[in-house]
Formats: C-alpha cells, sequence, structure tokens
C-alpha cells in the first residue's frame, strides 16, 4: 500500500478505494503501531508492507480461509531461469569469464603507470598551481 503525504487529500489515489486519504494513513499507523506492517517514507509518500503476522491478524479479522495469501507470496509454475539453468549462454563467472580462463596476458596485474605506450612515459609528471581550483578566478 502506498500512500501520499497530503493530509487535506480528498480521496486516496487508488480508484477501488473510497475514502480520503488521512483514513488510509490512519489506518495504516495503527496497524503499524501493531506489528502488522512495515513503513518506509521516501519522498513524500509512505510505503507500508504486510508482516507475517499482519497476514494472519487479516485472516483472522476478514475471516478468510489460512489458503488465502498475498499474490506476493503465492508461488509460480515457471522455472526460475529459463531454459533451467542461470546465466543463459554465457559461461560461468564474472564478466563471462571463470577463474583461469580467459585473458592471461597480465591485464591489470601491474602497479600504476607501467603500461607500455603512455603518454609522456616515466618522466610525465603532472603538477597543479594554484591550489585553490576555481577555474583562476
Amino acid at each position: 500500500m502506498v500512500a501520499k503525504k497530503d493530509y487535506k487529500k480528498g480521496n486516496h489515489d487508488d480508484p477501488e478505494l473510497d475514502v480520503p486519504n488521512l483514513q488510509v494513513i490512519k489506518l495504516m499507523q495503527s496497524l503499524k503501531s501493531r506489528g502488522f506492517v512495515n513503513e518506509r517514507f521516501n519522498w513524500n509518500w509512505y510505503y507500508y508492507y504486510l508482516t507475517n503476522e499482519g497476514i494472519d491478524y487479516l485472516q483472522k479479522f476478514l475471516n478468510l480461509p489460512s489458503d488465502v495469501v498475498p499474490a506476493t507470496l503465492k508461488k509460480t509454475n515457471r522455472p526460475a531461469f529459463p531454459g533451467g539453468r542461470a546465466g543463459g549462454d554465457r559461461p560461468a563467472g564474472r564478466g563471462g569469464f571463470s577463474r583461469g580462463e580467459g585473458r592471461d596476458d597480465g591485464y591489470r596485474r601491474g602497479g600504476y603507470g607501467d603500461k607500455a605506450g603512455a603518454p609522456g612515459g616515466d618522466s610525465y609528471r603532472p603538477s597543479y598551481a594554484g591550489g585553490r581550483g576555481g577555474g583562476g578566478f
């Protein structure tokens, strides 16, 4: 459930609810104080998430059977990964290469400044005058 932090707003944003936004916020605050929902607040919006205790409470309060659960907790019949395995057609490991395979030419193994063909070679030592920055103003 989401609710905008606007206590003077007429109706809640959900078209299925015909109640003032203030009542939605106060109801969710009550459920939060009892530990039935978790609240997150970001950019003047309240985000509420049901806890397991909240699901049990609502099932008892609304006289629902125990097999009625939120859609986010229902299992799907599709496999977790397409094709039955993780990664698709890529080889295992980070960046498409597993350990011991791929580049073994010393790429990114040396210290800084030891790359062949770097501009200026070993004699390049940058210096910054002024020390204040700001483009000389």
